[in-house]
């Protein structure tokens, strides 16, 4: 499994229902966050609405991908690395607290977990990326769920999005820290 993390002040992320597929997930936002639409001019704009699924404050998004041959054992060890992983400043600030501490002090971060299927992407050749590497949807939806599960029995802000659906999510980087982690299966 991978996961690609991003210290941030703030994240949320949104669905967009209703969005017809001819019609780009930009365009779509921008639709539905005018101030004024007339959907008789424009039918894209009335099947665009947002939605808020999850916002946390200062913590971690983490973007997770399952591959092909992941495992509850994958998820299990990638879980640990994120709510571990020491990316936050200390007194001295250096890199040495972790989500479950975040000021020292034990304090916990949010965690925003967003499912994305192509961190898996294969990009060695060509113009256009295979995903085959990625897990097929419904194994890929059942190691993210089971991946949320475990987040929230061991954390206490646990905020995601929705599985395959078309989302914007907005984030405050902190830093900027970004990190890409792997947990391979055994």
């Amino acid at each position: 499994m991978i996961a690609l993390i991003q210290r941030v002040l703030r994240a949320e992320v949104r669905v967009l229902d209703g969005v017809d597929p001819r019609v780009s997930p930009q365009t779509a936002a921008s639709m539905a966050t005018a101030p004024s639409h007339d959907p008789a001019a424009d039918p894209a704009a009335a099947r665009a609405q947002e939605r808020l699924v999850g916002a946390i404050g200062p913590g971690l998004l983490a973007f997770i991908c399952a591959e092909r041959g992941d495992t509850p054992a994958a998820a299990d060890k990638l879980l640990a690395k994120v709510l571990g992983y020491r990316v936050f400043g200390d007194a001295q600030g250096k890199m040495n607290l972790g989500l479950q501490n975040l000021d020292g002090n034990g304090r916990h971060g949010g965690l925003l977990l967003v499912s994305q299927f192509t961190l898996a992407a294969d990009t060695q050749s060509g113009m256009r990326p295979s995903f085959t590497p990625a897990a097929p949807p419904d194994e890929g939806r059942r190691l993210f769920d089971y991946f949320v599960t475990r987040a929230q029995a061991l954390h206490t802000q646990v905020a995601t999005g929705e599985f395959g659906a078309e989302m914007q999510v907005s984030l405050v980087n902190d830093g900027p820290v970004t990190f890409w982690l792997e947990a391979r299966p055994a």
